[in-house]
């Protein structure tokens, strides 16, 4: 059995977006389909039903964990299917190794991978309708559209509900091309709806993973090492079992498991163990060792991402040049509902429910470690309490999983802050080198980025390597602008913290380095950052609008006092162009307030605009966290941060006074929205700074750095 991990190749590649399961969806024909009262319910495909009283229940294949993905995915389906809006249902889809495609929730694809199959899935069955009304009333279906939750025949007015034509439909062949409606004639999507899963929310009826309970269920916390790759050595639970409530202390493969009858008597259990440790070859691990690492890495020959002209000889003849090291730190995902699973292991079925973004990769996991047939394996998605990329990982399942197959009983595993800060996985720090250059016109004639980071991949997948770049590139060798002599190379600089994809994964790194650096170049050409960004791009490059769109809302030529500052920046990644403006206050003596943020997205056609603008708003405040403050440290071979005292988030009264989102409109294929807002949140903070006090900041945490001035 693995010692972290339980994903495959295939389902990290469908997660990184390079996966192509999510777009082979097809519309297929399903055996008919009876409702509990016996009636023919019409199902034409995995996505859909409609009941003979017309409700129409959608499947949704992807994890909530907030971003409104079981509300999105209606959306989609029920403007081709021209639904009534208020007869909508939606039920969670239980994993399948294949009838739903990919049902990872990462890389920002659940509308962009998911519009072309959901649109014409419910176009699929808006025909069938059709055609079903048409052959009831013997006329020609030229004569009838579907409206509403209804067909109606235009010529004589008669109307039938889509319940009255359920049976009629189910019996039709599904029609292998479809005519998607035209944007024009939306009526659900790019409109303001409320999201399907709030009611259930405001009432707390919404099941979570820690809501989920079964009877006679044992609750577990694991004991784990404090040194990264330790091991238990020996152990003595006499304590521990004398805690009214303990069953038993069982020894697993992520350390010692307190089972007990309630989560409090686990934990007290585990408070009185008595564990000695063999701590393993990380012993001594720390922080500035592995910072160190990276710097000596990042003098070693770099392997080239991408390379453009000559630098070496322009930077002989450049009139300018300048240097400069970026950094940034391994941070937490730390989503607010720690990790937890309930499993209950039989000899021929296996049942899970778990706040998950992968249930396929829980689905694999659970088959192979317990011997079960994979369509004996059920794994039903809780709703989530954040996920941030932490929950695509099947650690923590694996552990109710063996727990459950060991005590032959359904258990339940549960985490705590303490242990998802210290024994989860983390977004990985990196170390960056650049130089830039000029010429006599103050045009920038030179880009070198050198990065130094483990890569994702490389650790998780050591014997497969890469096709094409590795991962910690992502978004750097990218770099949109227009620079006649370009590298960007690289040297893998792995460790043993363990590492994960993490909201926007290496493009948040990365975009911060090159925004701020391009700033630098800017200030040396003696130009205005957003009009030498417009110089740069090419003329038909979609970072052009949004840049302007926020400059133009955030009033970027109006000056500002000395101690305020105006910063921008902007980047494209998962299939959308996202550009933000944020202006802060900084006092003589270092205080930092953030005034105001804006963000412009485009991100194609836009399916929920209050989604969207929910995206981008927490989207600021998650990155403001991550810039401001956060770092995992360690010392002593473990995580030094335990909870949010030492591990601390922005305060609600720290957050910008004013966050202001543009949305730029068209009718383009839908791009990603939960990630692609992300990446210029730093940079445009650290450009502000800059603006504010001349304090140039290039390592993160802003926290780290005298922003003094006089």
């Amino acid at each position: 059995m693995s010692d972290r991990l339980r994903i495959n190749r295939r389902e990290f590649l469908q997660v990184l977006g390079a996966g192509s399961a999510g777009l082979t969806l097809g519309v297929f024909r399903l055996a008919p389909a009876l409702a509990q009262d016996g009636s023919q319910v019409f199902k034409p495909n995995e996505f859909l039903s409609i009941d003979s009283d017309g409700t129409v229940t959608l499947w949704v294949a992807r994890s909530e964990m907030g971003q409104g993905a079981r509300t999105t995915v209606p959306m989609m389906v029920a403007e081709q299917l021209e639904a009534d809006w208020e007869k909508i249902r939606i039920m969670p889809a239980v994993a399948h190794p294949s009838k739903y495609g990919s049902m990872s929730t990462g890389g920002s694809t659940t509308v962009r991978r998911g519009w072309e199959p959901l649109c014409k899935a419910g176009a699929a069955a808006r025909e069938m309708l059709i055609s079903a009304a048409a052959q009831i009333w013997a006329v020609d279906r030229a004569g009838c559209k579907a409206e509403n939750g209804m067909v109606i025949h235009v010529p004589s007015g008669r109307k039938l509900g889509y319940g009255e034509l359920a049976a009629t439909a189910a019996n039709l062949p599904v029609p292998a091309e479809v005519k998607l409606k035209d944007p024009k004639d939306y009526k659900i999507v790019g409109k303001q709806k409320m999201r399907l899963d709030t009611p259930e929310k405001l009432t707390g009826k919404a099941v979570f993973g820690f809501d989920f309970m079964l009877p006679g269920l044992a609750i577990a916390v694991i004991a784990r090492p404090p040194v990264l790759g330790g091991k238990v050595k020996r152990w003595d639970d006499q304590a521990a079992g004398a805690i009214q409530g303990v069953k038993q202390v069982i020894e697993v493969s992520h350390g010692l498991a307190v089972v007990a009858d309630s989560t409090w008597a686990a934990l007290q259990g585990r408070e009185k163990l008595v564990v000695e440790w063999d701590e393993g070859e990380n012993a001594k691990l720390d922080s500035a060792a592995i910072r160190q690492y990276f710097i000596e890495k990042s003098k070693e020959p770099g392997k080239s991402a991408r390379s453009e002209g000559d630098v070496a000889a322009a930077l002989q003849t450049a009139v300018k040049r300048i240097e400069a090291q970026y950094e940034v730190p391994f941070i937490s995902h730390s989503p607010m509902e720690p990790m937890n699973c309930v499993a209950d292991v039989r000899s021929d079925r296996v049942e899970i429910w778990a706040p998950t973004q992968n249930p396929q990769s829980v689905q694999s996991m659970a088959s192979e470690l317990t011997g079960v047939a994979m369509e004996q394996v059920f794994v039903n998605t809780t709703l989530m309490g954040g996920g941030f990329g932490r929950r695509l990982m099947a650690d923590y399942a694996e552990e109710a999983v063996e727990l459950s197959k060991l005590l032959q009983a359904p258990v339940k595993v549960v985490w705590t802050r303490e242990d998802d800060l210290q024994h989860g996985y983390f977004r990985p720090g990196s170390f960056h080198v650049l130089e830039g250059a000029v010429d006599a016109q103050n045009q920038p004639v030179v880009w070198k980025h050198r990065i130094a980071a483990p890569s994702i991949s490389g650790q998780l997948y050591p014997q497969q390597p890469p096709r094409g770049n590795p991962d910690l590139v992502d978004g750097a060798a990218q770099l949109p602008y227009r620079i006649s002599n370009l590298l960007v190379d690289y040297v893998m600089a792995n460790t043993a913290l363990p590492i994960t994809w993490l909201r926007s994964v290496y493009n948040s790194a990365n975009a911060f380095v090159n925004e701020s650096f391009l700033d630098e170049l800017a200030h040396a050409a003696g130009q205005d950052p957003l009009a030498f960004r417009l110089s740069l791009l090419p003329p038909d490059h979609r970072l052009r609008g949004v840049l302007q769109l926020a400059a133009e809302k955030a009033g970027w030529s109006e000056k500002l006092p000395r101690g305020k500052g105006r910063g921008i920046a902007c980047h494209a990644c998962f299939g959308s162009y996202a550009a933000h403006v944020a202006e802060v206050t900084v006092t003589r003596d270092g205080r930092l307030t953030l005034d105001r943020f804006l963000c412009a997205i485009d991100c194609g056609q836009a399916v929920h605009p209050e989604g969207i603008r929910q995206q981008m708003e927490g989207g600021v405040i998650f990155s403001l966290s991550v810039a401001m403050r956060e770092a995992i440290t360690v010392q002593n071979g473990g995580v030094v941060q335990q909870n949010f005292d030492t591990y601390e988030p922005l305060r609600i009264h720290e957050i910008p006074a004013r966050i202001e989102v543009y949305i730029a409109e068209n009718n383009l294929p839908p791009g990603g929205v939960g990630e692609p807002g992300v990446p210029p949140v730093a940079p445009a903070l650290c450009n502000a700074i800059f603006a504010a006090c001349g304090v140039r900041v290039r390592r993160l945490p802003v926290s780290e750095n005298d922003l003094r001035w006089s």
